[in-house]
């Protein structure tokens, strides 16, 4: 067997994402995944968190349902060679199972993600309410802002994030009114492009690839002048939880703010609504927000 990955197109389009979620099967319990053709020199942290969601739900038996992941990047990821992901078995009880998956490459671990499964059960329901916002054809599309603003990954990430449709709302800085609760927010409407079926997995994990795509920029909009082009970015750790099925392939609100940002670290936290006002999901993320330091 060749160690060479199988590469998808280099534009990663809706139907691509879906290849990249189809995972090969090596042994039990243990995972190979695809990898995009690109010259971007970080694997996407999404990429490697739905992945490994796959990974993990590839163990549970029918009837359980995800309900919360949680996850650590520990090294950058290398698109030159296959992700491994190496799934273990740490709870398997009568209402909830957990799995434990490591994704490595070159012999290390770069990536930690803990799953948490559950058997569908009735009891009380609440939720907060969508925010009042316009709807997604009223938003800018957010790789064409990026390239007006002159980012200089705009071209690679518009690739990458082919399979994306993403609406832009504004943030604390431009387009949302200011909020003395809430310094730093950005709201934005996203949709995955793709021949999705009905598979409730697939969603779950195609949204896990896009849940990472602009969160940890939210901690940045409360501060002038500091954006993508002039700040090191990384994120440290993921966590969704997911509340409620929805569809990716259909628009969901991506209500974000970021409460505290302190010790080049910032710490963003994410709501999601379907169009119909229903909250899905909710996300948190901290990550390195380092400003770039240009020597003379």
């Amino acid at each position: 067997m060749s160690n060479e990955p199988e590469r998808a197109p280099d534009v990663v389009g809706g139907d691509d994402l879906i290849g990249l979620l189809d995972l090969e099967y090596l042994d039990m319990d243990l995972f190979r995944g695809k990898q995009p053709d690109t010259t971007r020199q970080r694997v996407y942290g999404g990429q490697v968190a739905a992945q490994a969601l796959i990974a993990g739900t590839r163990t549970v038996p029918e009837g359980y349902h995800v309900h919360s992941l949680h996850s650590y990047f520990l090294l950058p990821g290398d698109y030159t060679v296959p992700l491994i992901y190496d799934v273990e078995r740490i709870r398997d009880g009568r209402s909830f199972l957990t799995r434990r998956i490591v994704a490595r490459q070159h012999g290390e671990v770069i990536y930690y993600q803990t799953l948490s499964f559950q058997r569908h059960e009735d009891g009380f329901e609440h939720q907060e309410p969508m925010p009042e916002v316009p709807a997604p054809e009223e938003g800018i599309d957010l790789m064409a802002w990026l390239r007006g603003r002159g980012h200089q990954e705009a071209d690679a990430l518009s690739k990458e994030w082919a399979a994306l449709d993403v609406r832009f709302l504004g943030n604390s800085r431009r387009g949302l009114e200011a909020d003395p609760d809430h310094p730093a927010q950005a709201r934005m409407w996203i949709r995955i492009l793709g021949d999705f079926g009905d598979d409730p997995v697939e969603h779950l994990a195609a949204f896990t690839y896009a849940s990472d795509v602009s969160l940890l920029g939210a901690s940045l909009s409360a501060h002038d002048g500091a954006d993508p082009t002039n700040v090191q970015m990384a994120s440290l750790d993921h966590t969704v939880w997911f509340h409620r099925p929805f569809r990716v392939d259909e628009w969901w609100l991506y209500d974000q703010w970021s409460p505290s940002a302190g010790g080049a670290r910032g710490l963003s936290l994410g709501r999601v609504f379907t169009r119909d006002g229903t909250l899905v999901a909710t996300v948190a993320q901290e990550g390195l927000i380092r400003p770039v330091r240009r020597d003379p």
